[in-house]
């Protein structure tokens, strides 16, 4: 028994499939256990490291209700600009107006593509560049531009035309944007944003009156809705409204001196028959018919024309509409591919095809209102608003013209209207909202802040403080 004993406590240093044999068996028993302990937890800080590589790897996902909207504006662009495009075709091709329309849109959806990868802060280092570059193409194309439809708005280069008053838009838009979130306060916009972002308005929209009184329009609607949103007290935005009206009456009174009454009354309606009257008789001519109206009974001439067959083309659309192609009044529509596309739109579609075009607009003006919201810092949400307002407010002020609400101007349907400029600029801005939906930070997630201050400068790190956590 004793020699059993000292048997037992012999160690032997030799393995066994890799196990020591002299080991002892609980000593065994509780290296196995520790091991197998280790090996899960082993495994399962290897998942977490692949998986946060992976998802580290991966971008942030773009919203899909934009995406949506804009893919149906943009079917329904393609539909109905064939219908309208009847006047346009000169040759055996008719799918020429088409395929032109198709080329531009493709252009704009890879800019949509391209933009909502790049992170928005990048947006606002070269806002001020941008903007004095579309100034001085504003400039340009206002003293030697190319008569287009009555209107010395177009830049002609390298066979391209180029309409400097769509660019304009845009970089203002960012330009304010970047002036807002700098001087965004926990009160409100100070009181030095609201002044500088009034006076560029009104030098822009000095300029931008000449050849469209509605581009200054849709300029002051996109500041007032960026004050709103950065929080404007009362007193100041009557202030901002004051000012704007002023401004308004002083670039007027300017523009009528030298002009006769019997020049206001003269003017033609149809672009066609501005062209040899300035552009401030043509405002004042539009104002005096505005008030006056139309009858059925009156004759149709070049001062009612437009006027006119939009009314008979809604009229011929009924409440369900001729069917797509089917219109009657897009030969005789003057500019019905462009200033008028909406009636050809009511015609085709009807009452129902109108009002789902306008609840897409404003869908996205109210999916753009809840992202800027969530967002925790203010530029994301002035982007993403001010971009969503340039869009619904020209396709708003392009609706009220066709149905008679506003008086008669010229305003492309964004997407939907011909336009290459117009439609390559209202792509960005989609891209530009997406960029925001993809990159802005809207939780409380101290990295993701972090992170997203490191793709900012310090001047824009203004909390959003309409933001609802």
């Amino acid at each position: 028994m004793r020699k059993r004993t000292e048997f037992s406590e012999i160690l032997i240093n030799e393995t066994l499939d890799g196990e020591p044999v002299g080991e002892s068996i609980a000593e065994r028993t509780a290296r196995t256990a520790s091991v197998a302990a280790e090996e899960p937890a082993t495994s399962n800080r290897r998942l977490s490291t692949k998986a946060s590589a992976k998802a580290g790897k991966q971008r942030p996902p773009v919203d899909k209700f934009i995406w949506g909207i804009y893919i149906g504006l943009l079917f329904i662009s393609i539909i109905e600009l064939y219908s309208a495009s009847s006047s346009e075709v000169k040759s055996a091709n008719i799918f020429a107006p088409l395929i032109r329309h198709c080329i531009f849109l493709g252009i704009g959806f890879v800019l949509v593509l391209w933009l909502q990868r790049l992170h928005y802060g990048y947006f606002s280092r070269f806002a001020s560049f941008f903007a004095a570059v579309s100034f001085v193409l504003l400039l340009l194309s206002t003293f030697f531009g190319a008569d287009i439809n009555g209107a010395q708005r177009a830049l002609i280069i390298g066979g391209f035309t180029i309409q400097p008053p769509e660019i304009v838009k845009l970089t203002v838009l960012v330009l304010l944007a970047t002036i807002l979130a700098r001087n965004q306060r926990p009160g409100g916009v100070s009181t030095k944003a609201i002044v500088i972002v009034a006076v560029v308005v009104l030098i822009f929209g000095g300029v931008l009156w000449i050849n469209g009184l509605t581009n200054m329009i849709i300029m002051m609607i996109v500041s007032i809705a960026m004050f709103l949103i950065g929080g404007i007290q009362g007193k100041k935005l009557m202030a901002v409204a004051v000012v704007y009206g002023l401004g308004v009456g002083g670039i007027v009174m300017l523009k009528n001196v030298g002009h006769s009454s019997s020049e206001y009354d003269s003017v033609g309606q149809t672009e066609q028959t501005e062209q040899t009257i300035g552009r401030s008789a043509t405002h004042e001519g539009r104002l005096t018919r505005f008030w006056k109206g139309v009858s059925p009974d009156d004759p149709i001439d070049d001062y009612n024309r437009q006027i006119i067959f939009a009314r008979m083309a809604q009229a011929n659309g009924g409440f369900i509409g001729m069917g797509p192609g089917h219109s009657r009044e897009n030969a005789r529509l003057p500019l019905a591919f462009s200033d008028y596309i909406y009636s050809i739109v009511v015609e085709d579609l009807g009452f129902v095809g109108g009002v789902v075009v306008l609840i897409l607009y404003l869908l996205l003006l109210g999916r753009a209102g809840r992202i800027a919201y969530k967002c925790n810092r203010a530029f994301p949400a002035f982007l993403i608003m001010g971009c969503a307002v340039l869009i619904v407010s020209q396709a708003l002020v392009h609706m009220a013209i066709v149905t008679g609400v506003f008086p008669v101007s010229g305003q492309p349907l964004p997407f939907i209207s011909k336009g290459g400029t117009s439609i390559i600029v209202m792509s960005m801005a989609i891209g530009i909202m997406l960029s925001v939906s993809r990159y802005a930070v809207v939780s409380r997630d101290r990295k993701a802040n972090k992170e997203e201050a490191m793709k900012l400068s310090e001047d824009l790190q203004a909390a959003n403080y309409s933001s609802h956590q």
